[in-house]
């Protein structure tokens, strides 16, 4: 069995099994933290023997979300949230971002994963604004009805949908059918955020895309697509897309000029916010 890496705690949560690796745990470990297992690194290793940099993904999806989440806050005016799939907690977490700018916001995350549970639930114990609950994000139905979800969020009033780094994890090719059935769930005046890894179609950026995505579907996480920019489109149904559309991910209002080039696999990652009219 694998052991926690050496800055984890000795206590691992109730259903946690360190012998597979975990989709959170995985990026916690591409984004250098300590929340993860010898079997989530060895996901990582598998890829870097195609694509080094590796952990630029993790990077290129994680900034995207803090200024998806700025947007949202301060020139769209939400302040309600529904984070799928939120991944283990870490610094600039979307609540965070977003009730630093309006501290009336509420946020509901979602996730299935026993040890993105435990930590969420000890991080927002003294937060009533903010909750976390357990389920398939890849069932909205069971997801849209959770007593929760319903509870913490008026769907009277717009709301921010996050599928942020997730939906590359869904193996299925009827997502914009899955997507279709939060959108319509969704009130006038709703946002929907997608971070998607991507493959270019381009000589040279594509033959990288599709050895990552073997090493990440073939590796114990068992996942990870890199779907065209159409297929990828389409999960947005027909939403109006807030400018600059669905880009890669650094090019989504960036917060300076870039300096340095972007890397290949920085490339190969892309994110859009559509609003429903």
């Amino acid at each position: 069995m694998s052991q926690p890496s050496a800055a984890y705690p000795s206590v691992v949560p109730v259903g946690v099994d360190t012998a597979r690796a975990s989709i959170a745990r995985v990026y916690d470990a591409a984004l250098n933290g300590k929340d993860n297992f010898e079997v989530d690194r060895e996901v990582l290793a598998q890829v870097r023997t195609v694509a080094p940099q590796v952990n630029d993904l993790a990077w290129a999806n994680r900034d995207f979300l803090i200024r998806a989440c700025r947007f949202l806050a301060a020139q769209a005016g939400i302040e309600q949230y529904l984070d799928l799939g939120s991944g283990l907690p870490t610094a600039e977490n979307t609540h965070q971002v977003v009730q630093r700018i309006r501290p009336e916001s509420r946020v509901v995350y979602v996730d299935n994963d026993p040890m993105v549970l435990a930590h969420a639930r000890a991080l927002l114990e003294e937060n009533p604004r903010t909750s976390i609950v357990s389920g398939d994000i890849f069932r909205p139905h069971e997801i849209l009805t959770n007593p929760t979800v319903r509870a913490e969020l008026d769907f009277t009033r717009p709301v921010a949908l996050f599928q942020i780094g997730t939906l590359h994890h869904y193996l299925g090719d009827d997502g914009p059918a899955l997507m279709r059935t939060y959108i319509d769930a969704l009130p006038s005046g709703s946002y929907l955020a997608i971070a998607h890894f991507y493959d270019p179609e381009e000589p040279g950026l594509s033959e990288l895309a599709r050895k990552m995505e073997d090493k990440f579907v073939h590796s114990p996480m068992g996942s990870g697509r890199f779907r065209t920019r159409a297929q990828i489109q389409a999960m947005f149904g027909d939403l109006e897309m807030v400018e600059p559309g669905l880009v890669l991910c650094d090019d989504w209002w960036p917060d300076g000029p870039r300096l340095t080039p972007l890397s290949d696999v920085r490339r190969c990652i892309v994110a859009g916010i559509g609003r429903k009219r």
